[in-house]
């Protein structure tokens, strides 16, 4: 299978590596030159070719991936002067795998079809350790038959993906996603701020209520690093307020109302005020418990 895939973060070149590995024909491309070349350095083995442009590597793609950052980004790589769409032969399938807004979403699903594309809108849940395992999660939005063909592929890097509905379904999934686990967060960092000012020992508290009703991913893969007031890692609080705000916009347009999920979002407004633009969603703690003094 020739597949190409466009942008290669921390999430992208796993997953373009994964399909190499699977034994496909793999055509990256990269904005900067330096991911393509850390890439091909670890899967040039695997027949992997580079390009300079989207539209070159979309060229005699069977399928075209993408996992880039805004909806900006995503209009860029596909419609601009070297974008995808002009690119891509009749009958081929454009996967993106990016969390942008599920208006954008059907445009594009809209404009695939009038060229005689295949479109997946496949946001991906897991972040780098799930990308790197090939344990993600996809909610897909698009045509049954274009799903069917593309289910191979996502095999490759998912553990887990469906089916929503129709274009923009598998983006309105990933904003239930991320609006489940902005409550979550927080919920834990009272939880855990709680349990250190009322005298008991949190990483015991921890240890017994991740057996109960209490547990969640949150919980096993970040309260350790919470209590220890580590957050250069993971999803940024940048990427969250991206994501939040597609979903708070959605929710003014749909009527659905969204209180927990306003609250948290202004509160990571707060840990960017101080400095926290990349610190892991974990760091909603910080506002809580502010490191100690010296």
């Amino acid at each position: 299978m020739q597949i190409a895939f466009l942008c290669l973060g921390v999430m992208g070149a796993p997953m373009a590596g994964h399909l190499a590995r699977a034994g496909h024909a793999v055509r990256v491309y990269n904005r900067s030159a330096g991911p393509r070349e850390q890439w091909l350095a670890r899967y040039g083995d695997t027949g992997g070719r580079a390009f300079e442009t989207p539209a070159e590597a979309a060229a005699g793609a069977d399928f075209v991936m993408a996992c880039t950052g805004r909806d900006a980004d995503l209009r860029e790589i596909t419609r601009a002067g070297q974008g995808a769409f002009e690119a891509m032969g009749e009958g081929s399938i454009f996967v993106d795998h990016t969390t942008v807004s599920a208006s954008l979403a059907r445009e594009l699903a809209a404009e695939a079809e009038s060229r005689g594309l295949g479109w997946l809108d496949a946001p991906i849940s897991g972040g780098q350790v799930g990308a790197e395992r090939g344990e993600l999660t996809i909610m897909v939005g698009g045509e049954e038959s274009v799903y069917v063909r593309a289910s191979p592929l996502l095999d490759a890097y998912a553990k887990k993906h469906l089916l929503m509905g129709p274009a923009g379904s598998g983006q309105l999934s990933k904003m239930v996603n991320q609006i489940c686990i902005a409550g979550l967060v927080q919920a834990l960092a009272e939880g855990l701020h709680f349990a250190k000012r009322s005298g008991l020992d949190a990483e015991r508290v921890v240890d017994v209520i991740a057996h109960g009703a209490a547990q969640s991913w949150q919980m096993d893969n970040r309260a350790s690093t919470m209590l220890r007031g580590e957050f250069d890692f993971g999803f940024a609080v940048d990427w969250m307020r991206k994501d939040l705000g597609i979903a708070l916009e959605e929710a003014e347009r749909c009527g659905a109302t969204l209180s927990v999920t306003s609250a948290v979002d202004a509160l990571y407004a707060e840990i960017q005020a101080r400095g926290g633009s990349r610190w892991d969603t974990s760091s909603l703690i910080a506002l809580l418990e502010p490191p100690e003094k010296g």
